[in-house]
C-alpha cells in the first residue's frame, strides 16, 4: 500500500432519483388516487371501440336486418326413401351385413346405417361405391 496517499472520506451528499413512472404505472389505480390527493390534474380519455373485436362487430351490423327478416327454414337434403329402400334391398339380396358392406366400400359402418335410416346427406361418391359393390342401380330411373 505504499505510494498511495491517505484515505479520505467524501462527505458530499449522493442523490438517488427514481425514474419517471411509465404509462402502465401512471394508469394504476393507486397512482391515480395519489395524484388526486395531491391535487394534480387528471385526464381520462375514452378510446373508441377499445377492447372490442372490430371484425365481429362491423360484420354483424351489416347483415343484422337481413337475418332478422329471414323466415325461411333451411335444412340439408336427406336420403330419399326410395334410395334407402333400394340400398337395403340390394344389400339383403347379396346377403351382406351393414358392416360387411361398409368394409367393401371402405367406409365406416355408421355411414351405411345413416343411409339406410335416411339421416345421411347424400354423397354421389358414396352412392357410386354402393352401386358398384351391390351391383345394382341406385340413382336415376330404373
Amino acid at each position: 500500500m505504499s505510494g498511495v496517499g491517505p484515505i479520505t472520506q467524501d462527505w458530499e451528499p449522493v442523490v438517488i432519483k427514481k425514474k419517471a413512472p411509465n404509462a402502465a404505472a401512471r394508469k394504476d389505480e393507486k397512482t391515480v388516487n395519489a395524484a388526486r390527493r395531491a391535487g394534480a390534474e387528471i385526464e381520462a380519455v375514452k378510446k373508441y371501440n377499445a377492447g372490442s373485436n372490430k371484425a365481429a362487430s362491423s360484420s354483424t351490423s351489416l347483415n343484422t336486418k337481413k337475418l332478422d327478416d329471414e323466415t325461411e327454414n333451411l335444412a340439408h337434403e336427406r336420403v330419399p326413401s326410395e334410395l334407402k329402400k333400394a340400398i337395403m334391398q340390394a344389400r339383403l339380396d347379396k346377403k351382406l351385413t351393414q358392416a360387411q358392406l361398409a368394409q367393401l366400400i371402405n367406409e365406416k359402418p355408421q355411414v351405411i346405417q345413416e343411409y339406410e335410416s335416411g339421416k345421411a346427406i347424400p354423397n354421389q361418391q358414396i352412392i357410386g361405391k354402393l352401386e358398384r359393390a351391390l351391383g345394382a342401380k341406385l340413382r336415376g330411373k330404373k
